[in-house]
C-alpha cells in the first residue's frame, strides 16, 4: 500500500504547457488511494480544462474566489482548502507562480490557498531553460525551500521553445515516486520493527470444541494499521478472527492456540524494536485433548485444565532493548492491578481497559483506555473509536522511544 493512500492531496495547477500532465498526475494520485482536489490559476484553464480534472478527481475544481456566472454562489474558501489538505502539490509550478509564492503576492486563489496551508508543500518547476537558470528563479527556489517547501527538481529534456536543457517538469510517475519516498523517509516509525499480537486464542477440547473468549481482534488490528501507516515494519500474530488488513505491508501470521502464539512471539521478539501484546490469550487449556468428538452424556463433563504459557511475562524476562507494551482488562481495582502487572512483567507501558465503562469491551468499535508507563505516570483517554485509540497508543510509544 502506498504511503499516499488515504491522504488528502491538493493539486495546484499553473499556466504552463506542462499542465497537460496534471491530468495524468490526478489519475495516478487517485489510483494510489488519495483523495484529490484541484485548484488552478485562471490562466491554467487555457492549457487543461477544469472538466477534465474534475472528472478524474471526482471533485469540483477551483480556480477563482467566486463563480462570477452565478451571483448566488458561495465564495471558494481558500483557508478551508488549505487546512483540508494533508499535502499540497503544485505541478506544474511556473516561474510566475513561484515568484508570487516567495513574495506572498496573493492575487489568485491558488496563492491564497498556499499562504493558508499548514501541510507540507511540494512544487515541481516547469519553465524554459533560461528562465530556470535565471538568478531570480534560483533565488526563488532558495526562498521557498527556506520556508520548508520541497522542490521536485525539473528534468533535462526538450522544452516548449525547442531548446534542450533543464526545466522540463518531472514526469507524473517520477513525481509520485518522489512523494512516496520523501513521505516514507519522514515517517516517525521509519526503520522500526513492530511485533503485535491480536485476537483470541482457541484451546481445543476435542476436534470440534474449544475454550476461547469473545475478543474480536479489532484493537490489535487497529494498532497494526496505525503502526504501518507511520512507517513501521509490522509483524501481526493473529488469533482466529474475521478481520482483514488494509495495509499490504503488514505481515500477518495466523495462529490458533496460546502455544502457537507463544512460539511465534518468541521468534519475532528477538529482532523487534517494539512489541505490543494486545491479544486476549487464554489463561488455561484442557490438559488432555480428546482425539474424537466427545459424545453428549447424561451426566456432567469434567475438564482438567492447565495453564497456558504466559507470553507477556516470558518476553519481559527476555527483554533487552525492546519497548514492551502489555494490556490489562480489569473489572475491579483497575489502576492498582494494572500497575502491579506492569512491574511484575517488566513492561515499559501498559494499556488498561475496564469492563465497567460503557461503550467498551470485546467486539465493540469503541474503547476507553488509560496508559501507564514504567514510572507509573498515567495517560487517561475518553471513549473513542478504536482507530483513534490506536493513534493515542502509538503516539505515546513514539514519544517514549524517541525521548
Amino acid at each position: 500500500m502506498s504511503v499516499i493512500s488515504g491522504k488528502k492531496v491538493l493539486l495546484g495547477v499553473t499556466a504552463g504547457i506542462a499542465a497537460y500532465k496534471s491530468a495524468y498526475l490526478v489519475r495516478l494520485l487517485v489510483k494510489k488511494g488519495a483523495e484529490v482536489r484541484v485548484v488552478m490559476t485562471p490562466s491554467a484553464k487555457d492549457f487543461v480544462t477544469p472538466l477534465t480534472l474534475s472528472t478524474l478527481s471526482k471533485n469540483e475544481v477551483f480556480s477563482s474566489f467566486v463563480d462570477e456566472e452565478n451571483e448566488n454562489a458561495q465564495w471558494n474558501n481558500h483557508v478551508a482548502l488549505g487546512l483540508w489538505a494533508d499535502l499540497f502539490l503544485i505541478a506544474p509550478a511556473t516561474a510566475n507562480t513561484l515568484s508570487k509564492m516567495a513574495q506572498g503576492n496573493s492575487d489568485n486563489l491558488l496563492i491564497a490557498t498556499y499562504l493558508s496551508a499548514k501541510c507540507p508543500v511540494y512544487f515541481a518547476p516547469a519553465m524554459d531553460l533560461d528562465m530556470y537558470q535565471h538568478p531570480s528563479t534560483l533565488k526563488t527556489f532558495e526562498i521557498l525551500q527556506s520556508f520548508g517547501n520541497t522542490i521536485i527538481p525539473a528534468t533535462h529534456g526538450e522544452l516548449a521553445s525547442g531548446l534542450v536543457g533543464q526545466g522540463r517538469m518531472a514526469e507524473p510517475e517520477d513525481i509520485i515516486a518522489f512523494l512516496e519516498e520523501d513521505i516514507a523517509r519522514k515517517l516517525p516509525l521509519k526503520g522500526k520493527k513492530f511485533l503485535i499480537t491480536a485476537g483470541p486464542t482457541y484451546e481445543a477440547i476435542d476436534p470440534v470444541r474449544f475454550i476461547g473468549n469473545h475478543s474480536s481482534g479489532k484493537m490489535g488490528y487497529a494498532i497494526a494499521e496505525e503502526s504501518a501507516r507511520l512507517g513501521a515494519e509490522v509483524v501481526l500474530i493473529s488469533g482466529p478472527t474475521s478481520l482483514s488488513l488494509h495495509n499490504e505491508s503488514i505481515r500477518k501470521i495466523s495462529v490458533t492456540s496460546a502455544q502457537e502464539m507463544y512460539e511465534q512471539a518468541k521468534h519475532y521478539f528477538v529482532s523487534c524494536d517494539v512489541a505490543i501484546l494486545s491479544a486476549a490469550v487464554a489463561d488455561y487449556r484442557p490438559k488432555q485433548v480428546a482425539v474424537q468428538k466427545i459424545k453428549k452424556m447424561t451426566t456432567g463433563l469434567t475438564l482438567e485444565l492447565e495453564k497456558t504459557p504466559d507470553i507477556l511475562a516470558s518476553l519481559g524476562v527476555e527483554k533487552q532493548d525492546q519497548f514492551l507494551v502489555g494490556f490489562a482488562l480489569e473489572t475491579e481495582n483497575e489502576l492498582e492491578n494494572a500497575k502491579t502487572k506492569l512491574k511484575k512483567k517488566n513492561l515499559d507501558l501498559i494499556v488498561l481497559n475496564s469492563l465497567n465503562d460503557e461503550g467498551v469491551g470485546f467486539g465493540a468499535d469503541t474503547n476507553k483506555v488509560t496508559l501507564i508507563d514504567a514510572s507509573n505516570k498515567t495517560y487517561p483517554f475518553g471513549v473513542k473509536e478504536k482507530g483513534d485509540v490506536a493513534k493515542d497508543i502509538i503516539q505515546i510509544i513514539i514519544e517514549k522511544i524517541h525521548a
